[in-house]
């Protein structure tokens, strides 16, 4: 016959008391973070739908539930699920199989691209993360900043009309400004223009660009085209491209009243002893290493020379008013000079 314990039957009753607690404790307890875990994947995965729409839709592209499964990283079942709720709320609605912002959908996707490009600005201006990670941090903090954490990031940059990459950033309104532009790979041989926006999707075409250190707001003359490659001059360099790569590159065309600036080239291609003066930094060189860059004495008409070159080619010191300064060829190459030639800078 089995005796009853009251101590045991005691202990086990305190024992359910804290399993219970810990799993429904509120904000904190297992239960809740469960749900708080799904209603967040649910909010990520409308935010990538309204994105993935809002880009196919400023192209003319039409896109039906199948065409999510393929371009989103999530399951047809999550997809359909969340699809059906957007419906529901009127962020979206069907035309034949293909699925079309609303208003207010258009308007919430806004809010979304606002967030990542502000972020991927944030990152450029005030952190030192490369150029690679830019993209996928916003692609994850974008889902976390309310509408007031974006406007007060927008404020803390000074209200930026374009990201790092030249999109442009949506206002608080929802105005988005335009520039005008072709691709790279549709420009004639002798067309003169400069780089206004350089996409940065697909991953792999990026890398390509940022290895090539083609930059930003560079001023560009296609020398060569063919099916196989476009050549390109671009502040003392020469670029060769696949056709592929050369259509992520959205180039502004300049008049030819426009002055080529030919003659500018990159402190990254000084020789020993050869001198130059500073023209400028490029815009690619961005927040606190600009400033560093600034207050090291690399200022417009400074003069500069070449120090001492590192046998294996990176870092380079360069002579600058009267102190050797080390840089690496990345960070020469985003400063702007004109040679110097018997005593005068080159035109």
């Amino acid at each position: 016959m089995t005796t009853y314990n009251p101590t045991f039957a005691l202990l086990l009753f305190l024992a359910l008391i804290i399993v219970l607690y810990f799993l429904f404790r509120p904000n904190k307890g297992l239960y809740y973070l469960l749900r708080k875990t799904k209603k967040s994947n649910a909010k990520t995965i409308i935010e990538d739908i309204l994105k993935l729409l809002y880009h196919n839709q400023a192209s003319n592209n039409a896109l039906n539930v199948n065409d999510l499964t393929n371009h989103l990283k999530y399951s047809n079942r999550l997809l359909i699920e969340n699809v059906s709720k957007m419906i529901e709320n009127k962020l979206l609605f069907m035309e034949g199989d293909a699925l079309k912002l609303s208003e207010l959908g258009n308007e919430y996707a806004l809010q979304i691209i606002r967030a990542h490009r502000l972020w991927e600005k944030f990152l450029s201006e005030k952190t030192g993360f490369q150029k690679e990670e830019w993209h996928g941090r916003a692609e994850k903090k974008e889902h976390e900043l309310s509408v007031d954490e974006t406007n007060q990031l927008a404020a803390l940059l000074g209200n930026p009309k374009f990201d790092p990459h030249g999109d442009p950033i949506p206002t608080s309104t929802g105005r988005v400004a335009f520039k005008k532009g072709h691709p790279l790979s549709e420009l004639a041989v002798d067309t003169v223009g400069r780089i206004i926006h350089i996409e940065d999707e697909p991953e792999i075409i990026y890398k390509q660009i940022l290895a090539e250190k083609i930059y930003l707001d560079s001023q560009i003359r296609i020398v060569e085209k063919d099916d196989s490659r476009i050549v390109f001059h671009s502040e003392g360099e020469k670029f060769v491209l696949a056709p592929i790569v050369a259509g992520n590159i959205t180039v502004s065309i300049l008049e030819n009243k426009v002055l080529i600036q030919e003659s500018t080239t990159r402190l990254s291609s000084l020789k020993t002893h050869e001198t130059a003066k500073i023209i400028g930094l490029s815009k690619e060189c961005r927040g606190e290493n600009r400033r560093r860059l600034l207050d090291l004495g690399f200022v417009k008409g400074a003069t500069v020379g070449v120090d001492l070159m590192n046998p294996l080619g990176d870092p380079t010191a360069f002579l600058i008013k009267g102190t050797a300064i080390a840089l690496r060829n990345n960070q020469a190459s985003k400063i702007l000079i004109k040679k110097i030639e018997h005593g005068k800078t080159t035109t």
